[in-house]
């Protein structure tokens, strides 16, 4: 009796050690149509915290699928009724079958602990199957792009970051893969994270090399279940180009939580918003005035709904330009994003610029923010108040700077000069001072000579008959013709010294200069001297032109682009005028 007791507690002990360790393969069904995807699923089990993964999945011979995709996950819990800790690795690869019939799938084999457990094989049936081209001319370099998405289950505008990698039997096809697109779609925003290539991994998929080629951001704006499209890319080679493209992921979108404010609209994440007053001079009734809305933070950022500033009869309001400075952060776009208002205030004294009501949503701690409405407070002067309450430095400098602007005062250089004393006298000096005078003297005589007889040789010429109204105009316009490339040099250095101020006035008087050559006093008898001597291409591009000039030179915010634009059409235009 005790024999048999010891013999069942041994057997015990080995079905216990055997069960140790769990290793399956299946698939999702056992017979598929021409287009359907073969889904395999690879489950290890380890029961214990002695037992260790020694090597990868050793897939077995799939030369008869082209691979599309894959994916792995590792769950570990501790079993609280026998206190051991329960590792379970999950991979999924999908398949497309190559042929039709009956395909055998081999045994995957994987070594723990010193062991080699493997699978079971079985087969598939394929029916009606429908012949593809392959990605790639031979099946063993074949190259495939496969998107993972760790995170699938987040909030609607709440960022999911996404990994392409790229892989291949033969490393050298890695370096092929160019032209990376990334998905495009109504229902999701993606943002770029970085397309820096990491180092090859020799195995990163069973027996096939690895390469990250791009990391990006997903914000997915609907709720539901919302399908990631495909990354494109193109493989390069000598003979021909071909295009690949990943595999789709499904996101599981969870609606916002009830409870959102009024004034939500779209914000995800941790934003601050702040409203100041941008210009530097006094505010002035009747005149523009800068007021920026600061929206900075970490979240959906470039795509969510900015607070706009609320219109009031105390005030007019144009459109914002917008510009933002914007990054990847570790939950989403960080950096701040600028909308620059232009308001005219109606009237002088105390004035309550508003901004609307704006909430955001944060995710981490599940709940809403309101940051209610933002005021700034200004008071507007009238134009009398401003003319009293400068100073008289003020007035001095002012006066300065338009006598500077306006009068061209040459510049002097005052160099002083100190005789020394001698003590002798030089006789050498005297002569050679005395010597110049007698050949400026003679050069002189022959100077009086010469022009004498220039003006008999004048007179003996019978005189110049006089020409009609226009030619005598014409002469006079030649003398009065000014160098335009001058002005076009001047207003490039002001361009790129960023001096905006004086280049609107340099062009100001290159403006008047031309009109002043064709005896044109105003815009307007200028356009209509243009229009019947240059054509109505010509005046109506001088007109587009002039408008063109006062609205960069009011805008609020300058940019580089723009001025360098409205340069060269300055240049083609008054050249041609100039001709």
């Amino acid at each position: 009796m005790k024999h048999k007791l010891i013999y069942i507690l041994l057997t015990l002990a080995s079905v216990i050690t055997y069960g140790q360790v769990n290793l399956s393969l299946d698939a999702d069904k056992s017979e598929y149509a021409g287009k359907d995807i073969v889904n395999l699923t690879i489950v290890l089990e380890l029961n214990g915290s002695e037992l260790v993964q020694q090597t990868g999945f050793q897939l077995p011979d799939l030369s008869k699928f082209n691979i599309i995709g894959s994916g792995s996950v590792t769950n570990t819990v501790i079993d609280p009724a026998t206190n051991t800790l329960i590792t379970q690795k999950v991979s999924r690869i999908a398949l497309e079958p190559k042929k039709k019939g009956k395909i055998k799938i081999g045994s995957v084999l994987v070594t723990v602990s010193n062991k080699i457990y493997k699978t079971e094989p079985f087969d598939v049936n394929i029916r009606d199957i429908v012949e593809k081209k392959a990605v790639a001319s031979n099946a063993s370099n074949e190259v495939y792009l496969n998107m993972e998405i760790e995170d699938r289950e987040v909030y609607q505008d709440q960022p999911t970051f996404a990994v392409l990698k790229v892989y291949s039997r033969n490393m050298d096809n890695l370096r092929k893969v160019k032209n990376i697109r990334l998905p495009q779609q109504e229902n999701i925003n993606v943002h770029p994270v970085n397309f820096n290539k990491s180092e090859i991994d020799p195995s990163g998929n069973g027996n096939m090399a690895s390469q990250v080629l791009a990391v990006f951001m997903v914000f997915p704006n609907e709720s539901g279940y919302v399908e990631v499209p495909g990354v494109s890319a193109s493989v390069n080679s000598y003979s021909n180009k071909n295009k690949i493209t990943s595999n789709k992921i499904k996101l599981n979108v969870r609606r916002l939580p009830e409870g959102a404010p009024d004034c939500f609209k779209n914000a995800v994440g941790n934003f601050n918003v702040s409203v100041y007053n941008a210009s530097k001079e006094k505010p002035e009734a009747k005149k523009p005035l800068n007021v920026v809305i600061k929206v900075s933070g970490e979240g959906n950022l470039p795509d969510m709904l900015l607070p706009k500033i609320v219109a009031s009869p105390d005030y007019e309001v144009f459109p914002p330009k917008i510009t933002s400075k914007v990054s990847p952060g570790t939950t989403g776009m960080k950096g701040e994003i600028l909308a620059n208002y232009v308001i005219i205030p109606n009237k002088s004294g105390a004035i309550s610029i508003k901004t609307e009501q704006f909430a955001f949503f944060d995710p981490n701690n599940k709940e809403y923010v309101d940051l209610g409405q933002k005021t700034l407070s200004v008071n507007a002067f009238s134009h009398d108040q401003i003319l009293e309450a400068r100073t008289t430095v003020e007035k001095v400098n002012e006066y300065t700077n338009n006598l500077l602007e306006t009068v061209n005062t040459p510049v002097l250089k005052t160099t002083s000069f100190k005789v020394k004393e001698k003590s002798k006298f030089h006789w050498s000096i005297l002569l050679t001072n005395i010597s110049i005078l007698l050949a400026l003297f003679i050069a002189y005589m022959l100077f009086k000579t010469w022009q004498k007889k220039r003006t008999l040789v004048r007179e003996t010429v019978s005189p110049k008959p006089l020409g009609s109204v226009a030619e005598t105009e014409k002469e006079i316009r030649e003398l009065l013709k000014i160098d335009i490339n001058d002005y076009f040099g001047y207003l490039e250095n002001l361009k790129d010294n960023g001096e905006y101020e004086k280049f609107f006035i340099t062009l100001d008087e290159l403006d008047q200069e031309v009109r002043n050559q064709y005896f044109k006093g105003s815009v307007t008898e200028f356009k209509t001297f243009l229009e019947k001597h240059k054509g109505s291409s010509v005046a109506e591009e001088y007109g587009k032109l002039q408008q063109k000039i006062q609205i960069e030179k009011y805008s609020p915010v300058k940019s580089v682009e723009s001025i360098e634009e409205l340069l060269k059409t300055i240049v083609n235009l008054y050249s041609q005028i100039s001709k």
